[in-house]
């Protein structure tokens, strides 16, 4: 399979570099499988969805991940948080206009930042204190870069989801942007469970895909957990006739990452909990054991949030809806609209199987 199948064309003007001033204000594109396309908005979402179905959030947190620093010799760099490791240890790219080598400190406003060795392609680092710690004290909101601004006070709290409470994540699951407390309350009232897996996004997600044969792209790892209570809310969803509902790529690549990892999982059948890192790439013909439908934001040409999308609901639907979205003049990426890939309605377990998920629960 061939990387330029999954190009689209979409005017720069498209990018939306703000947010909406109320979250729940963003239009809405409905994908239906054999009802073809509908413009909504996100407040129509408690109506699009049925009583009984399950939403599935990220609950990872943004860090503030982005610190410019200087070099001894005077040249500029930028450190991007990937993962924090032991003590003051910590993953991390750095933009720097010459090469890097062990050894090297860079000064930056909360103190040295020095260079141990190369993992793949980023580096091992030590800093003044724990990554964490460090980077929200002295770091700024990694927006993605065709966010052509710099980050605002404001987006400290518009770059994170009202539901984030794990800290690790360089770049915000976007899809969850969209949910503000009236939005969740309206859910709630309709019926419809929420559930949640972490999945810490790193700084990979905005890395192209180089190579033209996706078979020879290779992801990016990520944590990921999926825990027991969430698997249980899947079955007892699952039990009841109810749909599982990704919000976003990332809750996606979670819980098929769980499923793949679950030995004794049928398809349809029984998830585990999971904890670990995922190197899962999506692509058209994968087998989706868990995810049922998708609400994702729109995802950038060639990429693999794309690639995924499509496996989902179809490639060619998929551009389509993509090509109505650039007509219809929607706003794309981070801080733009969405898209409901809505699950197929189906028939709710028989009796015994509900009895048997409910004992398995106790």
């Amino acid at each position: 399979m061939q990387r330029r199948a999954f190009t689209y064309d979409l005017p720069p003007e498209l990018i939306a570099q703000e947010p909406l001033a109320e979250r729940s204000a963003s239009r809405l594109l409905v994908l239906e499988r054999g009802a073809g396309l509908r413009d909504a908005g996100f407040r129509d979402l408690p109506d699009l969805l049925s009583p009984g179905d399950l939403l599935v959030f990220n609950d990872t947190k943004v860090v503030a991940a982005r610190l410019s620093g200087v070099k001894p010799t005077g040249g500029r760099v930028e450190v991007l948080l990937e993962r924090p490791l032991e003590a003051d240890r910590a993953l991390v790219q750095l933009k720097v206009s010459k090469p890097v080598r062990p050894g090297l400190t860079i000064e930056t406003a909360g103190g040295a930042v020095r260079v141990l060795e190369a993992s793949e392609d980023l580096w091992r680092v030590q800093l003044p204190q724990p990554a964490l710690a460090f980077f929200e004290r002295w770091g700024e909101v990694p927006l993605p870069p065709y966010i052509r601004r710099p980050p605002r006070a404001d987006d400290r709290e518009r770059y994170q989801s009202l539901l984030a409470r794990t800290a690790g994540a360089v770049a915000a699951p976007t899809a969850s942007l969209h949910f503000d407390r009236p939005l969740l309350e309206a859910l709630e009232r309709r019926g419809i469970g929420r559930a949640l897996i972490t999945l810490h996004v790193g700084a990979g997600t905005f890395q192209p895909v180089r190579t033209q044969d996706l078979s020879s792209h290779l992801m990016h790892a990520e944590r990921v957990s999926v825990s027991a209570e969430t698997c249980e809310a899947i079955a007892r969803t699952r039990a009841g006739g109810g749909r599982i509902v990704a919000v976003g790529t990332t809750v996606v690549r979670a819980l098929e990452s769980a499923a793949l990892e679950s030995a004794a999982l049928e398809p349809r059948g029984t998830l585990a909990a999971w904890s670990g890192e995922t190197r899962l790439f999506i692509t058209p013909g994968f087998e989706f054991r868990v995810t049922e439908g998708l609400i994702t934001n729109f995802h950038l040409p060639e990429s693999t949030l794309l690639m995924l999308v499509c496996a989902l609901a179809g490639q060619e639907r998929v551009l389509a809806a993509y090509a109505h979205a650039v007509r219809a003049r929607y706003r794309f990426f981070s801080y733009g609209d969405g898209m409901l890939v809505a699950p197929v309605r189906r028939a709710p377990a028989s009796a015994a199987a509900r009895a048997s998920v409910h004992a398995a629960a106790l």
